[in-house]
């Protein structure tokens, strides 16, 4: 049975309405004015709030300020209930995030009416999020154990090899052997940096606060190097710095050096891992007066329009055809950082021809 808070300071208006409601089976709650409303929203979670405007202690656009600001209550559908009814005051209560506006005086109709749609369009919204959980719950059951177990096999492996034939091996078999339990151990740290990072990334992306302090602090940095040397780096290290085409402008970019490096990094991960041997990756950028623009471009398997959309952690496609090693977390921890330095990400892509990402950020 579906709560629902009724926030309004006329006795006679609030017992009307919260009679409508228990005759249609609605839990009810019921508050006199905006700053007693706010905190039973904020402690008891009602499905649905029905608010007035014109209160004592806190009017209804304050009440629906604070709580599209709180994370547990962002979502509750609010219907404001008023006397005026100018297309400004309409205006600014969609501005606010209001789901819906009933003028007085209304009917019964109207106003059951109108909790119909919010709530139904409410349960469609958690319906969407627990198919996007389950779809992410699957993904992670069949990526992240084998993330975690392809590099610590080999250092179980090679380490067991070393325990039990160390006395038939070689110096520079020691010596491969050991870079080998280094490499997969290395693997499996920058897996745990990277989880870590996105799992950062989610909370930070839902505290709409921590996203203004961290655009508040302004940290600049400048592009060329950081991006040229991130680049070259990832290319050598899987014998592809000859396949790379850098053509560079340099920036003054609104975003902490570190965090440019992380989004050049993964890019140029994903360019590498899913293109060929000898195949042209181009890393370009230009700048206006207001804007700066980085282009990764390769020539491999591309992206269908359907695969662009679902961009997101663990999701990695044709993962059975292509048995490239990688959770999918690289453009989902991209997507992240851009939209935290009010920056655009976009992706085009043609299947069998090659992939362009595009970042776009304020300097």
């Amino acid at each position: 049975m579906n709560t629902i808070l009724i926030i309004e300071d006329e006795p006679q208006v609030r017992e009307n309405i919260l009679e409508i409601l228990q005759l249609s089976n609605f839990e009810t709650l019921a508050a006199p004015n905006g700053k007693i409303g706010l905190e039973i929203a904020q402690a008891q979670l009602p499905d649905l709030i029905i608010c007035d405007i014109m209160m004592p202690e806190l009017d209804g656009y304050s009440v629906l300020s604070a709580l599209r600001q709180n994370e547990t209550t962002i979502n509750i559908p609010l219907i404001f209930v008023t006397a005026k009814a100018e297309r400004s005051d309409f205006r600014q209560g969609m501005d606010f995030g209001a789901d819906d506006y009933l003028t007085k005086p209304f009917t019964p109709e109207e106003l059951l009416n109108a909790i119909s749609v919010r709530l139904n369009k409410k349960a469609m919204i958690e319906r969407q999020s627990q198919a996007k959980l389950d779809e992410l719950r699957m993904n992670i059951i069949h990526s992240l154990p084998h993330e975690i177990n392809t590099p610590l096999n080999g250092i179980i492996g090679m380490s067991q090899l070393l325990i039990e034939s160390s006395d038939l091996i070689n110096e520079s078999e020691e010596i491969e052997i050991v870079e080998s339990i280094y490499t997969s151990a290395n693997r499996l740290h920058r897996l745990a940096q990277r989880f870590l990072l996105y799992s950062n990334l989610e909370l930070i992306a839902r505290n709409p606060e921590k996203i203004v302090q961290i655009q508040a602090e302004i940290d600049n940095c400048l592009s060329k190097t950081v991006i040229s040397d991130v680049c070259i780096h990832q290319a050598r290290a899987v014998n592809r710095d000859k396949d790379l085409n850098l053509q560079l402008t340099e920036s003054l970019v609104q975003m902490p050096k570190e965090k440019l490096s992380i989004i050049i990094e993964e890019l140029i991960d994903n360019a590498l891992k899913f293109s060929l041997q000898s195949s042209e990756i181009q890393v370009l950028s230009q700048f206006n007066s207001y804007q700066y623009r980085l282009d990764v471009i390769d020539h491999g398997k591309g992206m269908t329009g359907e695969e662009i959309e679902k961009i997101g952690a663990f999701v990695q496609f044709n993962r059975k055809l292509y048995e490239q090693q990688g959770s999918g977390l690289g453009l989902a921890i991209v997507q992240h950082i851009v939209k935290i330095y009010k920056g655009e990400f976009t992706v085009n892509s043609t299947p069998g021809q090659g992939t362009i990402v595009s970042v776009c950020l304020p300097c």
